[in-house]
C-alpha cells in the first residue's frame, strides 16, 4: 500500500513539475497584439562550452499598431537567433516599454506552435521601411499607411499579404476588348 501511494506521490509531482516548466516556456498569443516585420539584421554569436550561449547586434524593422506603420532601428541581445521576415511576414511583439523596448515571438523550428521570444531596444521614427528591388527605403509613414490601405494590407489583422492595386475604371482590362476586324490579307485560318 505504501510503496502505491509513493509511485501516485511520485506520479502527481512529476506532473505538476512538468505543467509549471511548460506554463513558463509558453507564450500566450492573445498578449501579443503588435505585428513586427524584420527587415534586415546583423548578429554576433556567443558561444559557452561549445553550445550557442547567447546572439546580439542591431537591425531594423516595422512595428504594426492600431493598423499604423512605424518603422525603428533596433539592438538585442537574445539567447537564440533572430530570423528576417520573409516576403511580408510578420511575427506577433507587444510593448515591455512603450516606444523603448518591445518583445518579439518568433516560432522555433521542430516545434509547432511553439515560440521563443526576444526583447529588442528600439529606437522609433517617424518613417517606414520598405523593399524595393532588394534594397532597404524609407518612406514617411503615412505614404506607407496610404499603400497599406490601397492594398488592403493590415498584418494586425489578419490581412497579411497585400492585394494587387486595383485598376482604375476607364482601364480596358486584357481579354475584354473588342477583338480587331478580321484581316483578309491575313494568312492562315480566319
Amino acid at each position: 500500500m505504501r510503496r502505491i501511494f509513493l509511485f501516485v506521490l511520485g506520479g502527481l509531482l512529476s506532473c505538476l513539475v512538468t505543467a509549471t516548466i511548460a506554463r513558463a516556456a509558453g507564450h500566450n498569443i492573445a498578449d501579443y497584439s503588435l505585428r513586427v516585420h524584420i527587415f534586415q539584421f546583423n548578429s554576433h554569436s556567443h558561444y559557452y562550452q561549445r553550445s550557442l550561449d547567447m546572439v546580439d547586434g542591431e537591425g531594423r524593422a516595422n512595428v504594426y499598431e492600431n493598423s499604423e506603420p512605424r518603422g525603428f532601428d533596433f539592438s538585442y541581445h537574445c539567447s537564440d537567433r533572430l530570423m528576417v521576415s520573409p516576403g511580408y511576414e510578420t511575427y506577433p511583439a507587444r510593448w515591455k516599454k512603450p516606444g523603448q523596448t518591445i518583445e518579439v515571438l518568433q516560432p522555433v523550428f521542430g516545434k509547432p506552435g511553439a515560440f521563443e521570444s526576444c526583447e529588442l531596444k528600439v529606437e522609433m521614427k517617424e518613417s517606414a521601411y520598405y523593399k524595393h528591388n532588394g534594397l532597404l527605403n524609407e518612406e514617411p509613414a503615412a505614404v506607407f499607411k496610404a499603400w497599406m490601405e490601397k492594398r488592403q494590407y493590415d498584418p494586425e489583422h489578419g490581412k497579411n499579404e497585400p492585394q494587387p492595386a486595383p485598376v482604375p475604371a476607364n482601364t480596358p482590362v486584357p481579354g475584354t476588348a473588342p477583338s480587331p476586324a478580321p484581316n483578309p490579307d491575313a494568312a492562315g485560318p480566319q
